[in-house]
């Protein structure tokens, strides 16, 4: 038997775990993105102001947390893509979602969103591995992911409506105590779930 004929087994064993592997990897960022979505759904609009309350912070935090940084901005990636194609994954608007939807009010926040995973996820991976219990890791890489999502959601507000104050009263006021509890539940998800799912940074 030939060095060829020996090696060919192998080789197809090897090229059907990495077709397996690629196949696992994408089912989860699409199962990712389709969870973000679910959560979208959960929505109470404010009277005083354009930007609902919904779930979908939630989503993305713990998205990022439990996939690691470079899945969760593929997952939000596709979702974005989702969005965009004209699929009813965002939180229901009357701008009617897709791109309308990406460039209305809260689209400072929706564009964010890969970036806020993919630093929820890095952040955690890091915190983690330096010996920082899962859940003060979680907690705090999610605060520094929230920072950025009202960073840009706000920022997107104040070009909207040409004033700062006008862009922290319409996103921000009336979210902190809502962004806390998601804060923790998604924090106390991950650091539970982290005993069988590292998180990939």
């Amino acid at each position: 038997m030939s060095k060829a004929t020996q090696l060919f087994p192998t080789e197809v064993v090897s090229q059907q775990s990495r077709s397996l592997e690629w196949t696992k990897q994408a089912g989860i960022v699409i199962g990712a993105s389709l969870f973000v979505a679910l959560c979208a759904r959960v929505t109470v609009p404010l009277p005083f102001t354009p930007v609902p309350l919904t779930m979908q912070n939630f989503g993305v935090l713990a998205v990022g947390l439990m996939l690691g940084s470079r899945r969760g901005f593929a997952a939000l990636a596709l979702y974005l893509a989702e969005g965009a194609a004209g699929l009813p994954v965002f939180s229901p608007s009357a701008l009617g979602g897709g791109i309308p939807q990406m460039l209305g009010p809260t689209g400072g926040f929706l564009l964010a969103y890969p970036l806020v995973a993919f630093v929820a996820g890095w952040l955690y991976g890091k915190l983690s591995a330096s010996g920082l219990s899962r859940f003060a890791g979680a907690a705090l890489s999610s605060v520094a992911a929230e920072a950025l999502l009202f960073a840009s959601g706000l920022g997107w507000l104040a070009v909207q409506t040409h004033s700062i104050a006008t862009a922290i009263r319409w996103g921000l006021y009336w979210f902190i105590f809502a962004e806390v509890i998601k804060v923790l539940v998604a924090s106390a998800v991950a650091s539970r779930l982290n005993r069988r799912i590292s998180p990939q940074a």
